[in-house]
């Protein structure tokens, strides 16, 4: 079980940045890997932070991972395979399945309800 805990910085031009903390005080580099589709991901950075144990990590997202669907990222401590966290794009085809699509439309469909009844009240007052 890694000691590494991983937090989201930002989001921003195709880069996820995050920071990890809890590393040795000894400046020693942790052996993080960021693995898509089974695949380490290339141009990954790893930075010293300015707080002792901390460090900066930013993965580029690669061209291959903008497609149709959910592309999952996930982020680990190479030392001892245990997951820090991860991170998910979502495009395409795979919004229309999206909770949050399905709550506009329920929106909508109230919406709709409420018209209809209050011009049913209308009509039978």
């Amino acid at each position: 079980m890694s000691d590494l805990s991983l937090t989201k910085i930002r989001f921003r031009n195709g880069i996820w940045e995050g920071r990890i903390s809890n590393a040795p005080a000894s400046g020693a580099r942790p052996d993080i890997s960021v693995m898509f589709q089974d695949q380490p991901v290339a141009d990954t950075k790893l930075e010293e932070g300015q707080a002792g144990g901390e460090w900066l990590i930013s993965v580029p997202v690669p061209a291959e991972a903008l497609a149709d669907g959910v592309q999952t990222f996930v982020i680990f401590d190479a030392a001892d395979s245990t997951r820090l966290g991860d991170f998910t794009l979502i495009a395409g085809e795979a919004v229309a399945d999206d909770l949050r699509a399905e709550v506009e439309l329920l929106r909508a469909e109230l919406d709709m309800l409420k018209r209809a009844f209050r011009r049913h009240c209308l009509e039978t007052t």
